[in-house]
């Protein structure tokens, strides 16, 4: 064979092979996104307010959403209660106009708020669109995330109660934000007087190629506080571990176990019980099924109502409701969402002993 031949041949060769590399042939692997599914992803608003959808919202319809779906969580004024900081405070007349929040610069202000914080309208738009009411995030509409943020913007005394806050007036309104020129990058994460360390590239060369894990929590104390993938919001794919279980065997909620086939056995379709409804409406994020958490033990519930015939009935409006002073300070939110036939399944199961 040629030389010409022999060379033809292996440029031929590593064609073949680069095509092969850059374009491997995978099939039943994923599919494009549809236009929906990355209009749902595509939710942030930045503080350019590049995102934020058209619309509307005023104080008062922020203060009625307020009081149904926030101030069992957030206190009536903002002021929070002994689970969650408080959200307004800290800000005077003078931070409005100077953009910086004096009380940040010393300890006159015992407990940092939200709105001593956070330097841009956009962040509180689009925590609140995506995130909130804690049960129920995303179920907020445009006109009632809009009417949320006026509330709190009017609880700092930032508009006025006739104030109607909208896409189109949203960019003067950050120019009275308390704190927009509080935001800098120029320090260390931990020492304010360091020097910023966001850009540096030492930890990315000389990583180690063992793993090894140096300590993890001891399994006497793994299930000290329940079960912490049923103590999430149902949202989202992975919401924790399985804490009921040992390290070995527990997986991430969200993805099961594998059952061997032989093991396996087909089991008829059933409505769930009122176990899996209340870890599927985020109940065990504030109720241990033997434990206190936020709220009381279900099992403490079933005992406190014992041979009450009228219990179901005011337990299920207290759940859809919303109650508080039964178990202390700590209030518990309207679950307004939840079916009443949901409802009175976990009601039954609770006073049957939540078993």
């Amino acid at each position: 064979m040629s030389r010409f031949i022999k060379a033809s041949v292996a440029l031929l060769g590593m064609a073949a092979l680069s095509v092969a590399v850059a374009a491997p042939a995978y099939t039943n692997v994923g599919r494009p996104a549809t236009d929906k599914e990355v209009a749902a992803w595509d939710i942030d608003v930045r503080p350019d307010f590049k995102g934020l959808p058209k619309g509307e919202g005023s104080v008062r319809k922020g203060m009625e959403v307020w009081e149904g779906k926030c101030a069992s969580c957030h206190g009536t004024f903002g002021e929070s209660n002994e689970v969650f900081t408080p959200i307004v405070g800290g800000t005077t007349a003078d931070d409005v106009k100077t953009g910086r929040v004096a009380a940040l610069r010393g300890n006159s202000q015992p407990q940092r708020t939200t709105m001593m914080k956070v330097p841009t309208v956009s962040t509180l738009w689009d925590y609140i669109n995506r995130a909130m009411p804690w049960t129920a995030p995303k179920t907020l509409t445009t006109e009632e995330v809009y009417a949320v943020t006026a509330y709190i913007l009017n609880m700092s005394e930032i508009v006025p109660e006739d104030f109607t806050l909208s896409d189109q007036n949203i960019a003067q309104v950050q120019a009275k934000m308390p704190n927009r020129n509080g935001m800098t990058t120029k320090h260390g994460m931990w020492d304010p007087k360091g020097k910023a360390d966001v850009r540096s590239v030492a930890c990315m060369s000389n990583c180690g190629k063992d793993v090894k894990v140096r300590s993890e929590l001891p399994a006497a104390a793994r299930n000290v506080h329940g079960d912490l993938s049923a103590q999430n919001r149902s949202f989202g794919a992975i919401r924790g571990v399985d804490t009921t279980r040992p390290a070995s065997e527990a997986p991430l909620a969200g993805k099961p176990r594998v059952v061997p086939v032989a093991t396996a056995a087909p089991v008829a379709a059933a409505k769930p019980g009122g176990l899996a409804l209340a870890k599927a409406n985020a109940c065990m994020a504030c109720h241990g099924v033997s434990n206190k958490i936020l709220g009381p033990a279900l099992a403490d519930i079933a005992a406190k109502y014992k041979g009450d015939a009228a219990a179901a009935t005011r337990l299920a409006a207290k759940v859809k409701g919303g109650s508080s002073g039964a178990w202390g300070p700590v209030p518990m939110p309207a679950q307004g969402h939840i079916k009443d036939d949901d409802i009175a399944v976990m009601v039954e199961w609770i006073l049957g002993g939540a078993k």
